[in-house]
């Protein structure tokens, strides 16, 4: 049973190409944890912020509750990306000597412009979520952005290691610097605090990202379910993130096949394109054979609000 296998993950992500309704069932999935007694947090990463529409509910970031163990909130990259910024201008401030600190202010500045500055410090709110929320809640459910988004969001920690390192190094030489000029100078280098706020920054967040690796390669802990519909190029980008995934040692709990046509649909349209779907069907057992594979049937009508989102958790509990 898919959703009673993900439901022995603390945290499950739910992923795919836009469109595909990962969202929707997400919030299905979060209902069916928090109704199974399980207190769950589901987080919105997606810039559409579709999460509050489906659940009928006005979320922002920090968790709101929608129903009994049952808590949501949605992340905006571009508030974290400038929150995160104000909060490193505030400890350069601290260890910057003033005749500097404008020309610092500017660098950082011109730094949150560049390319991946959001997808950074979204996966720095991501990562305190992990750290400081998994003993409040029972689950943690990712509705993630569109693919390459999320590949480039859970690659973050294998690639900024090494450079975190490098500049956790050299930050060190500068500090060690500063204490032999202090040494040499006595008095007249002032009274000054040898603890380097910004070394204690570097550190604690490569300590962070260390640990959401950590957490987010634990098969035990963590599960991520892909969502598509069987067509030509969901499959094909489907199968390029399934292996970006396990290239980075993250494990697939699920591959969840949304909108596929009931049996009991008439009409010599339906039966065309039933005949279409039966031949991307097998090409999704194909590509992910060795990987449970789930059909989730068509319905006749919207999937919004919590009772309709109860009702189709319920159906795909006892899939199997």
């Amino acid at each position: 049973m898919t959703f009673a296998s993900l439901l022995t993950r603390e945290i499950v992500f739910f992923g795919g190409k836009g469109g595909v309704g990962k969202t929707t069932l997400a919030a299905a999935f979060a209902i069916h944890s928090a109704e199974g007694g399980a207190r769950t947090l589901l987080v919105s990463t997606d810039p559409a912020h579709s999460t509050g529409d489906i659940l009928e509910a006005a979320l922002g970031a920090e968790p709101r509750t929608v129903l009994e163990d049952l808590w949501a909130l949605e992340i905006d990259p571009t508030v974290e990306a400038d929150r995160y910024i104000a909060d490193v201008k505030e400890r350069i401030v601290q260890s910057t000597p003033p005749r500097l600190l404008d020309e610092v202010e500017r660098q950082i500045d011109i730094a949150r412009l560049t390319p991946g500055a959001e997808e950074s410090a979204l996966f720095e709110r991501f990562a305190r979520i992990i750290q400081n929320e998994r003993d409040r809640y029972d689950r943690i459910v990712f509705d993630t952005a569109p693919l390459g988004h999320t590949l480039r969001l859970l690659a973050l920690p294998e690639q900024m290691q090494t450079w975190m390192t490098a500049l956790i190094g050299r930050r060190k030489k500068v500090s060690a610097l500063g204490r032999m000029w202090r040494n040499v100078a006595g008095a007249a280098a002032g009274d000054i605090d040898d603890r380097d706020a910004v070394l204690e920054a570097l550190e604690a967040r490569r300590d962070r990202f260390a640990l959401t690796r950590e957490v987010l390669t634990d098969a035990r802990r963590t599960a991520f379910a892909f969502v598509l519909i069987p067509e030509r190029l969901p499959i094909l980008e489907t199968g390029k993130a399934v292996r970006a995934l396990a290239k980075y040692g993250i494990p697939i709990g699920a591959i969840l096949v949304n909108r596929v046509l009931p049996d009991d649909a008439e009409g010599a349209f339906l039966a065309r394109r039933r005949q279409r779907e039966r031949t991307y069907l097998t090409r999704i057992e194909e590509t992910f054979d060795g990987y449970p594979v789930v059909h989730v049937p068509l319905l006749d009508a919207d999937v919004v609000g919590v009772d309709a989102l109860r009702r189709l958790a319920a159906s795909l509990a006892v899939v199997t």
